[in-house]
Order: structure tokens, then C-alpha cells, then sequence
């Protein structure tokens, strides 16, 4: 059978490595008693290294040093042959090694050079050492030669080459000049690794004769090259040039060096300017900490190689005119090296060991294995060690079998050798610590109690305490490997004495030690801070506590040094008084009490001043309290007892007790209870199994003070738990499972080690036994195979390793749930009304539920109207759920004259059960919802057309259309309404003779059979307005107002159903003047929003607009604006949030220089002569019409009645906007609060004459004395508004205009 297949077993290769590491540990201690009479193989300790190059003017020494029980003998082979040393009067051993000592004085040294190996032997085996190459220093002489004159041109570069003597080992090279002065070197001039003087570039100051290779051998030696002569011309200089490479060359070359080892680049570059050089590794970072620079950056040096600094090195050469490029390729090789080399082994008789030499190395290298210096395969027996690669196996060792293994990995770059013996001992236990030794440390330290032994085959350790307990590795005992025992945290009651057991088939030896553990050495009474006045006294305590069997020594120290030799110190039992303090007397004072085995230290201040007042009184937090003890110690109480610290002004009201579980909860300080102000005792309740901590704070009216020192640990016994675990429950979370889960005790509650708890559970109802099953401190138990949905009683008890807690109550819980099997069944369907309906369902048995009956899931959706069978479902699923076991609910908000399917399930925990069978019910027809849109389109002189769209549900056959409409003003004063109706596939209408200038609302419902739906509901407003843009107004003219086309303004009264988008202005007519307070700006607005503000600005300024609230008035006078200055000016509408909605467009207000003062012209005499000018000259015209008209001739008024016969539906004039002759009836009278006439005319005089029309439609006006103020000559185009400085409505005439 193969080696390979014999070895790979799993079970024996597991047994091999427990193997390894049981008799790895078994050495031999250095203790001569035990030395004596123990057998040992030979072990080389001392030989020289593997290469020896000697000076043949000393003698060689070659180094062989071994020890073994016996000791063992030396021998020696030179060049693999025996080396006879008594043969040779040159050569000699030392006594008591193997050392040879060769005289080469005088003789040829030569003769000796060779390969050593040294081999020490006694009864037990044989060690062999390293093969030792011994080789001559040598110094050869330069061979001579003539060197020739080196002439070079400026700029060029130069090589001098060196080329010494090859010699053992190479030696060092340096140039020099006849004077032995080193040669300069710099990133021009630099000397590579072979010695060659390298010029990037030569300077005419390179000329020299006297260029000299210096080598320095081994022998300290130094010999010379013959001078080399340079010189450099400078007739034809050389220019700038791109740097280039004189070493290594071409753009790449290769370079191998082993691991361990120092990696060594070269790149030496020529160029003008002289390049710099700088390195990096491709795809990697330059190793840290290994990575040097040298000869101005031309060479990196890697120490300590590894395979990781394989790869890719770039060298670059840069000037100012570019750079050049260099790849230097490494690759990493490795002379074998060491993973883990073989270790001695002893080895009971019938044991098993293995020796494993573990190597690495590239290439791998191979290993060859020697028992006592020969092959192990010559050696080999039927039941002898077996070789597996690196590992020798030794099985069922005997007496008598002892002996050297050799391990030897080679490859083509170096070899490693180990020795390792095997020593097959028979040895009873033995004790080496010595008997009956004390050890004695600080409670709350470690302690460890050595037992060290040693045996063949290794001994078994045990501990005892008192000679009773055996002691466990577990808290709070740890048992090392090497038998010694720790205590991690060390208490009183673990003083006393201990045992230790060696064991082994040999026999058995004991050790007594013993532990004492003492109270720790601690300050209660601490220096504080002192503020003494010069030529008083100073007083420092330093009350210290200690064990008593302890002898304290207390030392006092100033600034960390010695106190002054003066007699003003004196030094007490417990404190230190300084008499007479002086400034010198300022600093820091410590105070340290030590023991043979701990101590403490404190430390305060002295302050030195000048005699003050007596301060006022503070008051402060007291001081925390001190010298905390334990008394009256009890199995569940003890009392504490402590000394207060300073009040400071303040009484102490109570004191708060906290302690820290160290066991359970380390760094974790809670409130255990509080007491009086007047106490300093308190006796405290304690728990089974806590390492207790206690600190006390005291509390006055200012605050609590800072905790007191802990006090001493107290550690309560073990017991058994009082309590059980807490909110126990049991729930399947799958079918055929029980989950019984619970809230697990603490550490603290546990009351000892080794809390468990005991879960048992039985059917309910059924006569079985409890079933039981003990768990760790988890907190839940998954029970298997149980029925499905089925009561269990349950109980949860606590127990540790002293016993079990008291009986727990019993709890009801349930298996796991699994789906419902049953559907319900006969669901009917009543329906009351078009949008509610009831169903009803006959409920699942209970036991088809499987699990706790969560109620029943309705699940409903509708699929078509009835009006469209064709109709496909456009609503999702929807699911009313209806907890407990009820058996009919009720479906809300359906929609009217629709086909709807429903389903019921029942569900429990675990989900739902099957659907029952769909049931199809039709709702009845309902009202319809309201039309979709209403809007006003094609706004035409006196009409007015409305759309609007069918409503979105229509919830049954829609029959009619009914549209209400009415005028009203601003405050919401109704006119007559009127009332339309419309068959059910109309939806469009024209609505004429509406009156301008008046708002309208409008409303419109849908009807089914089942009546009329909600109503859509829209103001419109039929306005002749003014333009929205003002020009600017200079001071004593009024505006003139361009004609504007109607407009209507839509506003939705419900944008929740409805938003129609604005078709108009919301702003009107925008009028502005200038009074002697400042610019008035008055406005109409039609929109709904209240907050209204008038904004203005500097003209040509960044600066912001300023605005002032105007709510609920229509003009505002804008006052404190400076004279002279023109402003923009605008109205703005905002929502509640703020946010602009409308505004009207920016006018430019100019404000007068000086005060507009209001003169009454009709006083002045230049206005009195005009106005009788032109009295005159009307008074003449009219003589002439009358003339004309007894003559029957006709005038343009005239002519324009007889073009027109029916004043009541004059059009519009196309060529200037205006209209004809218009009559105003009693039934087109306007509304309270409307601006205009309804129908837009303007009420007429009794004369047929119209003076507009000699000013062909122009828009004349009388003055305030009556004169009239009109345009004889053509009609011109207006680009002004004229105005009456009146902010009322302007004319019908303009509002007309408007329209246009």
C-alpha cells in the first residue's frame, strides 16, 4: 500500500496531532539534580558558521560544542573522508569539546581548506553539525597596465573603470587622488556598485591626472590602480541634451537575489542638465521601513527581500528637456528556510511522537531525513519510524531506542540541517517547587501557585485546598498547562493551603504550598489642599489602613523629592506639620505608606500667601465619605460602617449606599438604600452569589458629593435560587411545534454558578405525566410533534449547582397553529341601499379553524357598471375585515348601479383558510356625481357660451342636465336667477343678452332617475375694464384710458370639485393721482383673496420693495415719499402662506418737487379770457348749425341716426371701438353696487345732437364749469389715458372701450 493512502486515515491523522502536541512539551529541566542520573542524547549548542574564510596570518579555529548525558565524544570529517586530528602535529582539539585549533603558522595554509564537519556521540545517538566550507582570505595584486590619456569633450559623459583583482571575500572600492583625498562624489560624478567612476556629464574641471582605484581586501589590504589622466576640451562643447542610461542598458534587464537578503538597483543616467533619478514600483508600493536611497538616489537598497518585492522596479532620468525610462525585472529565489524545525522529543516507553521539519524555499526544496548521521532508510525496520514527506512517525517507542534524527532541506541555493533527538525515559513524577513554600499577595490580585514537575511519561497535575476540595479550571481557578495554579482575583477566603499532585503509571509525588491573602494597604485620611499664610503652620494627615500582619513604613516627599533637612518639618505617626511656612515651603506634598507587598499614595498642595480677612461662608457639596468597613458579616447581610467627610457649611441630610456586582455586572455601580443624615452605619440586605463592592455618597441642600473609595469586596456564598423565571408563555410558531419561551434570570438572580432551568409541559386536559427537559440559561424551548393547536400546561423553575428554586406556577399555552381547512359557507347578500350592502355568512366549526379564531376577511370588488356590460374592471381588490366569530358585516361605500363579486375566509394566527364562493350582487342606481367641468368658452359681445363634461361616476343612466344662473355684486346680493335644463347628451349651451360689467354664477347638476346630483358651481364676470398698465402721471394731468377688448374672469367656488382656469383680469381699472399727502392709487379687484397691498419702489434702484396693507379699501394714499422722485408702483393680491397671486402691472408715479398746492384756476384772469374766447366761438357755431339746419341741410349726428334706425342694437364701430346710439330701459337697470348700466349704454339727453360725434367718437368731456373740452380736427391715436382726477368708475363709454 502506498505510504500516502496509509497515512491519510482521518481518525489517525487526528490521533497523530493529538499525539504531537502531548509529548511536544516534555523537556528536560535544567535543575542539576534532576540532570543527574537522566540520560540525554547529544545536542550540538555551539559550531561555526557555514562559510569560513580565515586569515592566513591567524590560526582557525573551527567551533564544535555539544552536551549529553553522557557527555558525549567529538570526531571530525574534512572533505566527506575521516580527518584523523592526532595524525596531525598542526592540529588539536580543545579538552571537553570538539573545538579544533589548526596552527597554520609558518605552513601552508592552503592545504587546510576544505569542507569540516563536526559529530559528537555518546551511548544515546549522534549530532551532527552544519558542513563548514573553510576557505583562504586573498589579496591578489592589480595586474599592470598603461592607461592612456582620457581626452573628452565638454558635456560628454565618462566612464572610468576600476576592474580590481577579484578576492576572497571582494573588496572594498574608493577612488582617490595622489594625495589619498576621496574624490568628490555628487548626482553628476557617482562611483557604481562594480567601482566604476561614472560622468553624467564632464566640466572642464574634471581634468586631472591623478584618478585612482583604491581596493580594499579582507586582510585590511589595500592596493591601487595605476592614475588615470582625463582631459576635457572645450573647443566644441556639447549643448543640452535628453537625459539617457550608462547603466544598466537598454530599456530593460533582469536582476535575481534570495530572500533574506538585500536587494541592490543601479541606474546611472548622462544628460545636460545632469538628470535626477527617482523610483517606483509598478502595480505596488516601495516596501516601508526596508527601502533606502543612496549615491543621490541612483541605487535602492531592499533589506530583509520577500517573495512580495518581486515584480517590475522603474527607474526614471529626468531634466528639463525630458526623461528617460529604465525597467529593472526582479525575481526572488529562496535558499531553504525555516516554517518550524524539529524538536527534541521524550517519549515514554509504548508512546507515540513525531518529528516534523517544515521548510520552504523557491524552488521547494527536498528533504532528506539521517538517524545518527546516516540515511533513515539504511537505518530502517519493520517497526521502525515511518517517513511521511517532512514528518518522521516514531510508534511504540522502547527502551533503549533512543537517538539522533537529522532533517536536511536543500536546493540549488543552500541547505538547512537540524538535529533532533528522541530520548525514551522511564521516569516516576517529580516535584520541583519547593515543599511548604508561602506565597502571600493583596486581596484583588492574582495569586499563582507554581507546581512545577516533571516525569516520564508527563505527569497529571491536581490541586487540592485544605486537603479536601479538588480544584477545577473554573472561576475563579485557572490550572496552566504547566501545572501552575492562578486565582484571578484573590480573596481572604481563598487563603489556606494547597495541594498539588504529580501523576503518572510511574507513581505519584505531592507538594504542599500555602496562600495568604492580605488586606490592602490603603490611605483613609488623604492630605488636602492648604492655603497657609506666611509664618503659620501647615498640617497634612495621612491616615492609612493596613493588614495587620503587615509593617507599614510611611515616607513624606516634597515636589517628588526628599523633604528639606530643617527641623520646621516634622514627620508624626499619621500626618506632616510644617512650622513657620515660608515662601520656599510652596508645592505639592505626598504621602506614601508601603508594605512588603503594596502601597498607596496621595498627594496635595501648599499655597503660600499674605495674611487676608476672614472669607464669607460658602457653601459647598460635603466631602465624600472615608474609611468605609464591613462588618457583622452574614450569609445574606453585613453591616457597613464609614466616617463622614466635611459638611462644608452645609448639614449632610442622608446618605446614598451603592455597591457594584464584580461578578455579574464589573463597572456597574446601582443604588442599594439610603439613610439618615446622623447615621454611619447601615446594615444592608444582601443576595446569594455577588461579589460585592460598596461606596457611600453624602448628600446637603447643595448636591451629593463625590463617591467614597470602594470598600472591601465581599463575596456572598452560593445558594439556591429564590425566584423563577418570569413571563413564561408557550406558542407554536409552527404546526406541530411548541414554543416555551420566558424571561431568564439575571446573573445577579441566579444566586450561584450553573443556572439551568427546568421546563416541563404536559397536554391539558389529558392524564399524562409531565415531561421534562433542562436547559442552559437560554431563554426559550422548542417542543416537536405536537398536535395541532392544542392547550398545554407549562412550567419554567430555576436551578444552579446548590439546588432548585421554589415551585413555579403552572402557565396555559398553545401548540402551533396551522391554516384553516373550512371556508364559510351560505353567504347571501342584502342590499339596502345604491352604496351600502350586508352580507351574511354561516361561520366554520371550530375545530376546522386549526388555531385561534382571529375573525373572517370579506374580500369585494366591483366588475362593471351595469350600463356597460362590456365594461372592464377598473378597481383592485378590497378586503373588510371583521374580527371575533361573527357571521355577518356590513360593505360601505360602494359605487351606485354596479355589478360587485365577494368572498369570505376565515383566519387565524397562521393566515387564512380557503375562499367560499363568489357571490355576484348588482347595487342600485344613485345620484350622479357632479359634471366634471363647467367652463366658459366663445365670449361674445352679449353672450356667453358654457361647456361642461359628464360626471366622472354617473351612477346609473343620466337623464337631464339642469344649469342655474343668476347675477350678483361684492357683497353677494342676488339678482333673479334663471334656470335651464338640457337632455343628457347636451353639453354645450349660448347664453345671450348678459349684461356687462356684472358677475355671474353659475351652477350645474346632473340627474338620474334617483334624482339630482351635487351641483359644479362658477363665477363669471362680464367686464368693459381699463387696461391693466398705467402711464406715468405727470402732476396736474389726468389719465386717458386706450379702448380694451371684454374679458371674462372664471373663478371656481369649488376647487375641490372644479378649478376652471382664469379666462380674464382679476385686477380692473388702476387709476393714480397725486395729492398734497402723496400718490394716490386707487384699483378695482375681482378676486377672492383678502390681502391686498399696495408695493413700491425707486425708480433705477437694487433697493426692495416696500408694501403697505390695504385690506377692504379699493385706493390708498402712499405718504412720506420723497419729493422730486420718480416710483414704480403696484397692487398685489397674496394667499395666506404669503405667496403673490395677482398683481397688477407696475405704474411710474412721479412726485412733485414742491408741495402741489391746489389753486382754483377759475379765479385767474388768463383762465377767465380763455373761457370767454371760447363761449364765443361755441356760441358762433351754433349760430351756424341753427342756420344750416332751418336751411334742411344735415350735419354728421344726423346722418349717422339715419344710417342706424334701431338705437337698442347699435353695433360696434369697427374703425375706433366706440358704439352708436344706445337707448337705456327701465328692465337693463344695473344692480345696487354694479359700476355700469348692465347692457353697457350710456344714458342719452333729450337732444338727438351728440357732441361726440363732431369729435368723431372722441371722448369729450365738460369741465367743471360746463365748458365743453373736445377735439375739432380729426380723431387722432391716443397713446395716454385722460382722466378727472376722480377714482370713480370711469364712463360707459371707456368701459366699453375696454372691450375692444
Amino acid at each position: 500500500m502506498d505510504k500516502k493512502q496509509k497515512w491519510t486515515t482521518g481518525l489517525e491523522g487526528v490521533l497523530l496531532i493529538l499525539l504531537s502536541h502531548m509529548t511536544a512539551g516534555l523537556e528536560v529541566p535544567l535543575d542539576p539534580k534532576v540532570l543527574e542520573g537522566l540520560p540525554q542524547p547529544p545536542t550540538i549548542t555551539l559550531q561555526s558558521p557555514k562559510d569560513y574564510i580565515f586569515d592566513p596570518r591567524e590560526n582557525i579555529v573551527i567551533h564544535c560544542e555539544a552536551k549529553g548525558k553522557p557527555h558525549p565524544s567529538f570526531s571530525w570529517t574534512r572533505n566527506g573522508t575521516n580527518f584523523d586530528v592526532e595524525k596531525d602535529s598542526k592540529v588539536s582539539m580543545e579538552p571537553g569539546s570538539g573545538t579544533l585549533v589548526i596552527d597554520i603558522i609558518g605552513e601552508k595554509a592552503e592545504a587546510y581548506e576544505g569542507t569540516y564537519q563536526c559529530t559528537a556521540s555518546n551511548e544515546h545517538g549522534k549530532a551532527l553539525s552544519n558542513n563548514i566550507v573553510i576557505r583562504q582570505s586573498r589579496s591578489p595584486l592589480w595586474s599592470k597596465e598603461r592607461n592612456e590619456v582620457i581626452v573628452v569633450q565638454k558635456g560628454h559623459s565618462l566612464v572610468l573603470p576600476c576592474r580590481p583583482p577579484a578576492g576572497l571575500p571582494p573588496p572594498v572600492i574608493f577612488w582617490m587622488d595622489n594625495n589619498f583625498q576621496k574624490l568628490p562624489l555628487d548626482k553628476r560624478v557617482s562611483q557604481a556598485l562594480n567601482g566604476d567612476l561614472y560622468f553624467s556629464n564632464v566640466l572642464p574641471e574634471d581634468t586631472r591626472s591623478d584618478y585612482i582605484c583604491y581596493a580594499r581586501f579582507h586582510t585590511q589590504t589595500i592596493q591601487q590602480k595605476q592614475p588615470i589622466s582625463v582631459t576635457v576640451l572645450t573647443n566644441n562643447p556639447e549643448g543640452e541634451r535628453h537625459p539617457g542610461f550608462m547603466l544598466p542598458f537598454g530599456s530593460t534587464s533582469t536582476k535575481m537575489v534570495l530572500r533574506g537578503e538585500t536587494l541592490e538597483l543601479e541606474c546611472i543616467a548622462e544628460g545636460i542638465p545632469t538628470p535626477d533619478i527617482s523610483w517606483q514600483k509598478d502595480a505596488g508600493k516601495l516596501p516601508l521601513g526596508r527601502t533606502r536611497f543612496q549615491n543621490f538616489n541612483k541605487t535602492l537598497k531592499i533589506s530583509n527581500v520577500n517573495e512580495d518585492d518581486a515584480g517590475d522596479y522603474r527607474c526614471t532620468a529626468t531634466n528639463k528637456l525630458g526623461s528617460a525610462e529604465h525597467v529593472i525585472k526582479v525575481t526572488v529565489k529562496a535558499a531553504p528556510f525555516w516554517i518550524s524545525a524539529p524538536r527534541n522529543l521524550i517519549l515514554a516507553p509504548n508512546e507515540t511522537g513525531i518529528l516534523t521539519c517544515r521548510v520552504d524555499g523557491k524552488p521547494k526544496p527536498k528533504i532528506n531525513w539521517f538517524v545518527n548521521g546516516r540515511p533513515i532508510k539504511d537505518v530502517s525496520e519493520e517497526n521502525g519510524p515511518k517517513i511521511e514527506e517532512d514528518t518522521v512517525i516514531l510508534s511504540n517507542v522502547q527502551s533503549g531506542t533512543s537517538a539522533v534524527y537529522q532533517c536536511n532541506a536543500s536546493n540549488e541555493f543552500g541547505y538547512l540541517m537540524a538535529n533532533a533527538f528522541v530520548n525514551v525515559l522511564a521516569e516516576p513524577p517529580r516535584v520541583l517547587t519547593p515543599p511548604n513554600q508561602v506565597y502571600r499577595v493583596i486581596m484583588n490580585n492574582p495569586a499563582l501557585l507554581h507546581c512545577a514537575s516533571f516525569g516520564s511519561p508527563i505527569p497529571a497535575i491536581t490541586w487540592f485546598k485544605d486537603g479536601q476540595t479538588s480544584i477545577r479550571s473554573s472561576d475563579p481557578y485557572v490550572v496552566h498547562e504547566n501545572g501552575t495554579l492562578e486565582i484571578n482575583m484573590a480573596q481572604p477566603l481563598h487563603s489556606g493551603k494547597y495541594t498539588c499532585t504529580a501523576t503518572n503509571n510511574l507513581g505519584f509525588k505531592e507538594n504542599h504550598v500555602f496562600l495568604e491573602v492580605k488586606e490592602p494597604t490603603r490611605i483613609l485620611t488623604q492630605p488636602e489642599y492648604r492655603v497657609a499664610q506666611r509664618g503659620m503652620s501647615a498640617l497634612f494627615e495621612c491616615k492609612v489602613k493596613h493588614d495587620s500582619t503587615l509593617i507599614p513604613t510611611m515616607t513624606w516627599l516634597k515636589d517628588n523629592g526628599e523633604l528639606p533637612d530643617d527641623q520646621r518639618f516634622e514627620v508624626g505617626d499619621d500626618s506632616l506639620t510644617i512650622r513657620g511656612v515660608t515662601d520656599e515651603d510652596a508645592g505639592t506634598y505626598t504621602c506614601i505608606t508601603s508594605t512588603v507587598l503594596d502601597q498607596d499614595s496621595a498627594s496635595a498642595t501648599l499655597t503660600v500667601v499674605e495674611a487676608t480677612p476672614t472669607p464669607t461662608i460658602v457653601l459647598e457639596k460635603p466631602d465624600p465619605p472615608t474609611d468605609l468597613e464591613l462588618t457583622d458579616q452574614m450569609e445574606r447581610s453585613v453591616q457597613l460602617t464609614w466616617i463622614p467627610g466635611n459638611e462644608n457649611n452645609s448639614p449632610i441630610q442622608n446618605f446614598l449606599i451603592e455597591y457594584m456586582d464584580l461578578l455579574h455586572q464589573p463597572g456597574v455601580w446601582v443604588n442599594l438604600t439610603e439613610v439618615a443624615g446622623s447615621s454611619t452605619t447601615a446594615q444592608l440586605r444582601l443576595s446569594p452569589y455577588v461579589y460585592y463592592m460598596f461606596r457611600v455618597r453624602a448628600r446637603n441642600d447643595v448636591g451629593y458629593s463625590e463617591p467614597s473609595q470602594p470598600s472591601a469586596q465581599y463575596r456572598t456564598n452560593p445558594s439556591a435560587p429564590d425566584e423563577n423565571p418570569t413571563n413564561v408563555e408557550g406558542a407554536g410558531t409552527e404546526p406541530g411545534n411548541l414554543v416555551i419561551s420566558w424571561k431568564p434570570l439575571t446573573g445577579f438572580q441566579s444566586n450561584g454558578p450553573g443556572l439551568e432551568y427546568k421546563v416541563q409541559w404536559r397536554q391539558k386536559d389529558v392524564e399524562d405525566d409531565w415531561t421534562s427537559k433542562n436547559v442552559g440559561n437560554v431563554s426559550k424551548l422548542i417542543i416537536p410533534g405536537t398536535p395541532t393547536y392544542v392547550p398545554y400546561e407549562i412550567k419554567v423553575q430555576a436551578f444552579n449547582d446548590y439546588g432548585n428554586g421554589p415551585e413555579p406556577s403552572v402557565v396555559v399555552g398553545f401548540s402551533g397553529e396551522d391554516l384553516p381547512l373550512s371556508a364559510p359557507d351560505s353567504v347571501q347578500v342584502t342590499v339596502p341601499n345604491s352604496t351600502m350592502a350586508e352580507v351574511q355568512w354561516e361561520p366554520v366549526s371550530n375545530p376546522s379553524v386549526r388555531g385561534e379564531l382571529q375573525g373572517y376577511r370579506v374580500y369585494y370588488r366591483r366588475v362593471r357598471g351595469q350600463h356597460d356590460p362590456q365594461e372592464e374592471a377598473d378597481q383592485q381588490e378590497q378586503v373588510l375585515t371583521f374580527s371575533g366569530n361573527l357571521s355577518e358585516g356590513t360593505l360601505p361605500d360602494l359605487q351606485p348601479y354596479s355589478v360587485y363579486n365577494v368572498f369570505i375566509k376565515v383566519f387565524n394566527n397562521k393566515g387564512e383558510g380557503p375562499p367560499s364562493p363568489n357571490k355576484t350582487f348588482e347595487t342600485p342606481e344613485g345620484v350622479p356625481g357632479p359634471p366634471s367641468f363647467l367652463r366658459a368658452v366663445n365670449h361674445g359681445l352679449d353672450t356667453l357660451t358654457l361647456e361642461w363634461g359628464p360626471p366622472l361616476s354617473n351612477n346609473g343612466r343620466l337623464t337631464v342636465y339642469t344649469l342655474k344662473y343668476h347675477p350678483t355684486n361684492a357683497t353677494n346680493e342676488m339678482g333673479p336667477v334663471t334656470e335651464l335644463t338640457f337632455p343628457a347628451n347636451v353639453t354645450t349651451t349660448t347664453l345671450d343678452s348678459l349684461n356687462v360689467n356684472v358677475l355671474y354664477k353659475f351652477s350645474l347638476n346632473a340627474w338620474t332617475r334617483q334624482g339630482p346630483g351635487p351641483d359644479i358651481e362658477e363665477q363669471v364676470y362680464r367686464a368693459m375694464d381699463t387696461a391693466l398698465i398705467q402711464p406715468t402721471i405727470q402732476p396736474g394731468k389726468g389719465p386717458t384710458e386706450p379702448p380694451h377688448p371684454p374679458s371674462p374672469i372664471t373663478q371656481s367656488l369649488h376647487p375641490s370639485l372644479h378649478k376652471a382656469p382664469s379666462v380674464g383680469p382679476v385686477f380692473g381699472t388702476v387709476n393714480t393721482s397725486v395729492s398734497e399727502e402723496g400718490p394716490v392709487i386707487s384699483w378695482e379687484y375681482f378676486g377672492h383673496h383678502m390681502r391686498l397691498f399696495v408695493e413700491y419702489v425707486v425708480e433705477n434702484s437694487d433697493d426692495e420693495w416696500k408694501w403697505e396693507s390695504v385690506n377692504g379699501t379699493h385706493s390708498h394714499t402712499i405718504k412720506g415719499l420723497k419729493p422730486g422722485t420718480s416710483y414704480w408702483v403696484r397692487v398685489v393680491a397674496r394667499d395666506g402662506a404669503g405667496l403673490v397671486v395677482h398683481k397688477t402691472t407696475e405704474v411710474l408715479v412721479t412726485v412733485p418737487a414742491v408741495p402741489n398746492r391746489q389753486v382754483d384756476i377759475a379765479t385767474q384772469g388768463w383762465f377767465i379770457g380763455l373761457m370767454c374766447a371760447i363761449a364765443l366761438l361755441i356760441l358762433v357755431l351754433l349760430i351756424v348749425c341753427f342756420i344750416k339746419r332751418n336751411k334742411g341741410g344735415k350735419y354728421p349726428v344726423k346722418e349717422k341716426e339715419d344710417a342706424h334706425q334701431d338705437p337698442e342694437i347699435q353695433p360696434m364701430k369697427e374703425d375706433d371701438g366706440t358704439f352708436g346710439e344706445y337707448s337705456d330701459t327701465e328692465d337693463h337697470k344695473p344692480l345696487k353696487g354694479s359700476r355700469t348700466p348692465s347692457n353697457g349704454t350710456v344714458r342719452r339727453d333729450e337732444s338727438d345732437d351728440s357732441l361726440v360725434d363732431y369729435g368723431e367718437g372722441g371722448d369729450g368731456q365738460f369741465n367743471e364749469d360746463g365748458s365743453f373740452i373736445g377735439q375739432y380736427s380729426g380723431k387722432k391715436e391716443k397713446d395716454t389715458h385722460e382722466g378727472n382726477e376722480s377714482s370713480e368708475a370711469p364712463s360707459p363709454v371707456n368701459a366699453m372701450n375696454s372691450f375692444v
